[in-house]
Parts: C-alpha cells; sequence; structure tokens
C-alpha cells in the first residue's frame, strides 16, 4: 500500500480515498493475506480513517501450548488530528503531565499517512490478549501418575514435607 499525501486528499472526489486491500502485512505473521478496505477522508482539521479487514492467524493456547488458527476481524474508525507542530522538534522535558483529551494521535497536514502502518496496528489491538484453543482447555496434561513422583532432588524434600502438613 502506498502512503497517501495528505494534501492530495483535499483534490480527491469528495476529499476521499478508498483502498482495497489484499496482501501480507509487514510484521504481521497470518496464514492469509489481509483482504478488506481502508478509507480516508479528509475533513480539514482531522482524517477521518475507517476500515474493514479480516485475516487468519495461527496462536498458541495459553493453556496448553498447542497451536490453533483463529479468524482476526475488525470493523474500526479513528479521528486523526491535523497539527502544524506534529513535526516541529521541540525541547521537551524528560517528565511531562499529559491530560486525556491530549492523548490523542497526530499527523502533519502536509505530511503523509501510511495506510499499511495504520491496519497493521489496529490488527494488532484485535488480537486476543488471552488465547485460548477452547474455553474448556484442561491446560497441559501430565502423563506421570502423581504416587510415583518423588523428589529428583533430595534438597526438595523439605518442601515435599511442608506441602504434605497443609491443608487441601
Amino acid at each position: 500500500m502506498d502512503a497517501i499525501f495528505i494534501p492530495q486528499l483535499t483534490k480527491a472526489p469528495e476529499r476521499t480515498e478508498e483502498i482495497q486491500v489484499q496482501e501480507f502485512l509487514p510484521g504481521l505473521e497470518t496464514l492469509t493475506p489481509v483482504r478488506g478496505r481502508v478509507r480516508v477522508q479528509h475533513h480539514g482539521n482531522y482524517l477521518e480513517v475507517s476500515g474493514q479487514a479480516e485475516t487468519i492467524i495461527t496462536c498458541t493456547c495459553n493453556r496448553c501450548l498447542q497451536q490453533y488458527n483463529r479468524r482476526l476481524a475488525l470493523n474500526t474508525k479513528e479521528i486523526i488530528w491535523l497539527d502544524e507542530a506534529t513535526n516541529q522538534p521541540q525541547d521537551l522535558p524528560l517528565e511531562r503531565e499529559i491530560a486525556m483529551e491530549d492523548l490523542v494521535e497526530t499527523l502533519s497536514p502536509n505530511g503523509y499517512f501510511y495506510p499499511s502502518e495504520w491496519l497493521y496496528e489496529q490488527m494488532c489491538l484485535e488480537m486476543p490478549q488471552r488465547q485460548l484453543c477452547d474455553l474448556n482447555c484442561p491446560g497441559i496434561l501430565s502423563s506421570v501418575d502423581e504416587s510415583s513422583e518423588k523428589p529428583v532432588d533430595n534438597r526438595w524434600a523439605g518442601l515435599e514435607a511442608l506441602k504434605k502438613q497443609l491443608p487441601g
């Protein structure tokens, strides 16, 4: 996907550019290419970016460590403010307070918007934090019988004796 020169968007029909996506995104490991669309609309002092896309990723279950495939889909919209001061060098302190309303995405109005980076970030946000192959996944099953478990190192015998004294 090519970068979009933001001033060029003002000359586009309806100040909008729509990009059809069917490619692998760099840095995002997927089984299938990401398919969908990204729409960028210029509203004067901000860009409205929306996207619908889907792909299939391979996840590793957090409980049993087996791999499984999962469909990853997104349907999102974001406002990106255009601010002249975005790329200006600033002598900022090492630490400063930032108000909640200042935590917004900004770009230079004379810069570029990179749809592939934006789509990559959105897909990463859609990835499940807790990866389970099944809601009832029992986890890693031990094939060793518990009664035959003996401490490998006799220095652990004290811990085993303490564990037997605990209720439950």
